[in-house]
Formats: structure tokens, C-alpha cells, sequence
């Protein structure tokens, strides 16, 4: 069966070093790309009160096998008490691009790790 592709959106405040959160996120293979937009303003409701600030946006992209084990670090690593996590599925996307996203969000199976393997 073809992985689900899914984005998932997050905000972290405007301060907060996105760019080190997305490159674990990409680097521990959670996920196959973060776009970071910066400078969104957020106007929320939160504990009887109406906030608003500035945060950046963070759209993640990976596989829908990943979720479980990507919101979990992203728990670990965001700065909210209760940080955002909206799961968007993808519907149609080029086979290619669907294809990348699958090998860039898995762990590399052992025989991928093998020393002198070959494809």
C-alpha cells in the first residue's frame, strides 16, 4: 500500500529557534520537509482571555506511519504548553513526489545500512 502523505501544521512564538526544531524533525527522519513562514499573527483564545501574537507557522510534511512518533517530539521539543498539531491528509499528489516524501520520512531499513549493499 502507497504511504498516506499528510501535512501537519504548528505555530511556535516568534522568538523560538524553528529552524533547530525543523531540522530535527527532517534530520531524525520524522518527516521529509519543514517549510517555516515567518511572521504570522495568531489572535486565539486561551484560559478566558483573547491572546494575540506574532509566531511562525511551520508546515510539516511527511507520512501518515509517522505521526504517532512525530507528535510525540514535537511535544518534547515545542514551547507551548499545548502545542498545536493539525493533520491535514494529502489527497492527490504526483506518485514521484509521494514516492520521496515515503523514503525521506522512514528509518533506512538495516539492508539499506549494510556495508557493500547493493541496489
Amino acid at each position: 500500500m502507497a504511504a498516506t502523505g499528510i501535512i501537519i501544521l504548528t505555530t511556535v512564538n516568534a522568538s523560538f529557534d524553528a529552524r533547530a526544531l525543523a531540522r530535527e524533525l527532517v534530520e531524525s527522519r520524522l518527516c521529509a520537509c519543514v517549510n517555516i513562514i515567518d511572521r504570522v499573527t495568531s489572535i486565539y483564545r486561551w484560559k478566558e482571555g483573547v491572546e494575540e501574537d506574532g509566531e511562525q507557522l511551520l508546515v510539516i510534511k511527511t507520512i501518515g506511519d509517522r505521526i504517532d512518533e512525530l507528535e510525540e517530539k514535537l511535544r518534547e521539543l515545542h514551547p507551548y504548553e499545548l502545542p498545536e498539531f493539525v493533520v491535514i491528509p494529502l489527497g492527490r499528489i504526483p506518485e514521484e513526489y509521494r514516492r520521496w516524501l515515503a523514503e525521506s520520512s522512514q528509518e533506512p531499513s538495516p539492508s539499506d545500512l549494510a556495508i557493500g549493499s547493493s541496489s
